[in-house]
Parts: C-alpha cells; sequence; structure tokens
C-alpha cells in the first residue's frame, strides 16, 4: 500500500503496478509517463487515508511519506503498531529529518532490491540523474543564489508564510534552480512583517485550485497588489512562482518535474 501518489507513481516506474493494492492521497500534479497504469490502481481517497482504510486492503507493506506514520485521522499508523501486526513498512529516506533529493536514489536502490528489480531501479537513477544533470548544466551561468520564500496561501487575502525552516528535502530541492530558502534553519512562525524585512529576490506558492475557487493566478495578482508588500524585491521584480504541492512536499523522484518547470519559468532565455 502506498500513502500517497507520488509514492504509487515511483512503483509504477519499477513496473511494480501489479503490487500495489491502494493508493491514498491521490491529490497534485499526475506524472503523465505512468498515468495509464495509474489509473488502473485502487485509489482508496483523494486525501489523506487512516489506518482502517490501510488494514482494509490487507497489505504486506505500507510504504511511502514518513510523516504519514502516525496515529489519528489521516495517518496510517506508527510503524511499530504496523510491524506488531505483521505489516511491513517502508518510510522514505527522503521524507525523515536530513534527507535529500539524494536520498531518493537511495530509496529507489533499496526498493529494487526489496522487489526483486534492480536492473529496473537502476535505470530510473540513471533517467533522473541525467536530468538533474541538465539543469544543473543549463543553470551554470547563473553564479549566485536568490532567495526565496514559501507562501502556504490558499486564500488570496491572506498572506501566511510557512518557513519550512527544518525541511531538509524542501531545502535541498529548490537548490537545484539555485534558490535558497532565507528562512532555512527559523522555527516558529513568520510573520508577514519578518517576511518583508527578510525581503527574498523570489517567492513561492502551491499550485492548486481549492474548492472556494482560489488559483495561484488570483494568489499572484492579490500579493502583487497587496500595498503592505509593494516595496518587496519579489513584488517589484514579478518573481512570484508556484509550484504543485506534490513537486515541494511528496518527497519523490517527481520534485525534479517541478524543478525543470520552475527553472524554465525563471530563465526562459537558458532553455530555449
Amino acid at each position: 500500500m502506498a500513502n500517497t501518489r507520488p509514492a504509487a507513481e515511483l512503483l509504477l516506474h519499477l513496473g511494480l503496478g501489479d503490487k500495489i493494492v491502494g493508493v491514498g492521497a491521490d491529490f497534485g500534479a499526475p506524472d503523465k509517463t505512468v498515468e495509464a497504469e495509474y489509473a488502473k490502481l485502487n485509489i482508496l481517497s483523494h486525501g489523506y487515508v487512516g489506518k482502517e482504510v490501510v488494514l482494509g486492503t490487507n497489505p504486506d507493506l505500507v510504504y511511502g511519506r514518513g510523516g504519514l506514520f502516525d496515529n489519528g485521522d489521516g495517518y496510517v499508523g506508527t510503524v511499530d503498531s504496523l510491524n506488531e501486526m505483521g505489516i511491513k513498512t517502508y518510510v522514505l529516506e527522503s521524507s525523515v529529518t536530513g534527507g535529500t533529493y539524494d536520498s531518493i536514489y537511495k530509496d529507489i536502490e533499496n526498493l529494487g532490491r526489496i522487489f526483486n528489480v534492480r536492473a529496473k531501479a537502476q535505470s530510473f537513477i540513471k533517467e533522473l540523474k541525467d536530468r538533474q544533470e541538465t539543469i544543473s548544466s543549463k543553470l551554470k551561468i547563473i553564479k549566485e543564489k536568490k532567495t526565496f520564500a514559501y507562501l502556504h496561501m490558499t486564500d488570496p487575502n491572506e498572506v501566511f508564510v510557512d518557513a519550512e525552516g527544518d525541511d531538509t528535502f524542501f531545502n535541498d530541492a529548490f537548490n537545484m534552480v539555485k534558490l535558497e530558502n532565507i528562512f532555512k534553519g527559523t522555527s516558529g512562525e513568520v510573520s508577514v512583517e519578518m517576511l518583508i524585512a527578510a525581503d527574498p529576490d523570489v517567492l513561492i506558492i502551491p499550485n492548486w485550485e481549492t474548492s472556494d475557487g482560489s488559483s495561484p493566478d488570483k494568489i499572484k495578482k492579490a500579493l502583487y497588489a497587496n500595498p503592505k508588500l509593494s516595496n518587496m524585491k519579489a513584488i517589484k521584480n514579478k518573481q512570484i512562482y508556484a509550484v504543485d504541492y506534490n513537486y515541494m512536499f511528496g518527497y519523490s523522484y517527481n520534485t525534479i518535474d517541478g524543478m525543470e518547470i520552475l527553472a524554465k519559468e525563471m530563465y526562459p532565455d537558458l532553455f530555449n
């Protein structure tokens, strides 16, 4: 059982669709290259799934994002509680503290061993590393990193800064596109005043459509028109970019999809 969409899509790249008994958290940008296979899977919920739903699939293994291995609504159960019931677990190394995008390669190797598909695992690792190298070579001319802040917003009128200061995977991923989280290492709440004082070069917002009709374009428009933010570099220079939630917080290989899109949006001339 895969606890998120990106976790399931990773298994599909290894040819393991027939091993997936259920998928939770069916949201976010789809991976077009495995979309047809994904459509055949047993989707348990659009949102996060609880332990009872997981157990209903009678899994031998529960696998995926580490933060979802806990008790309570929307959590698949703790590793210990699942193991005590005879269910094996695999927590993506990318999704625990200290995880980076390189951790994905270790995860793919491990999954290759667990499911005895080592050759497919190595082939997929090479594909991802080649894509990462392409981004790196295209952006070689960019000598200095820009700073960014992440605004976790669904309401265009409420500016909410999410520091993500201790999320090592999140912070490492944006290094691919020469971006550094201005609040890296920051803990606790970050106020709008702190955002204005920090004055990052770039603002990142989540790319999602919400039930109330909000959208990235509406949020961008509201931010650009917000008088409180008018003196910020990112506002003056029109440097707000939307990135799909799963590309930032899926802790899987598909983060590179988001970084490719972002790199092309930020530096279109370098990708012509």
